[in-house]
C-alpha cells in the first residue's frame, strides 16, 4: 500500500518537474541507495527503458519520502487519496494551476505562498465564508482580487 502510494506520488512529482531546460543523465540503478532500490524494486526490471527524467524524477522522489517523518508520509498519502479521487478534468486543472504557479516570479511565487498560509490558520468558519465569497463574484471581480489594480498615477504637477 505505502509503495503503491509512493510511486503514484513520484508520478505526480514526475509529471510536474517533467520541464527540465535540458535532458538530464539517466539515473543508473546501481546508484540508488538499497533503500531507494527496494521503493522502486517495481521498476527495476524497465528502470534502462525509462526516460532519463523519469528516472531522475523518481530517483528524486524516493530521496524525499525516506527523508519524510512518518507524519509527512501519512498526509502525502491522504493528499495523494485526494488526487486519485479527483474526475480527470479536475487533475488536469490543478496541473495547470501548478504551471501557472510554477511560471510567477519567486516574490510572486512566496506572497501567494503566504496567502495560502494565512487561510489554512483561519478558523473553518472563516475560510467557508471566504470560499462562499469567492464562489459569488464575477471572474472580472476574482481577478481584481488576485491582481489589485496599479496604483492610480499621481497627477500631473501644477504650474503657477
Amino acid at each position: 500500500m505505502i509503495r503503491a502510494v509512493f510511486f503514484s506520488v513520484c508520478l505526480i512529482a514526475a509529471a510536474a518537474n517533467a520541464t527540465f531546460a535540458q535532458a538530464p543523465p539517466p539515473a543508473e540503478w546501481q546508484s540508488l541507495s538499497p533503500e531507494q532500490q527496494h521503493l522502486l524494486q517495481s521498476y527495476q526490471d524497465k528502470w534502462t527503458t525509462l526516460p532519463a527524467e523519469r528516472q531522475q524524477a523518481l530517483a528524486k522522489g524516493s530521496q524525499r519520502w525516506l527523508s519524510m517523518t512518518p507524519e509527512q508520509r501519512s498526509s502525502a498519502q491522504q493528499r495523494f487519496g485526494q488526487w486519485r479521487s479527483m474526475p480527470p478534468e479536475q487533475r488536469q486543472e490543478l496541473r495547470n494551476r501548478w504551471q501557472q504557479f510554477k511560471s510567477l516570479p519567486p516574490e510572486q511565487q512566496q506572497r501567494v505562498r503566504q496567502s495560502f498560509q494565512r487561510f489554512r490558520q483561519m478558523p473553518p468558519e472563516q475560510r467557508s465564508e471566504l470560499r462562499k465569497q469567492w464562489r459569488q463574484m464575477s471572474p472580472e471581480q476574482r481577478r481584481s482580487v488576485i491582481r489589485p489594480p496599479p496604483p492610480p498615477r499621481a497627477p500631473p504637477p501644477r504650474s503657477h
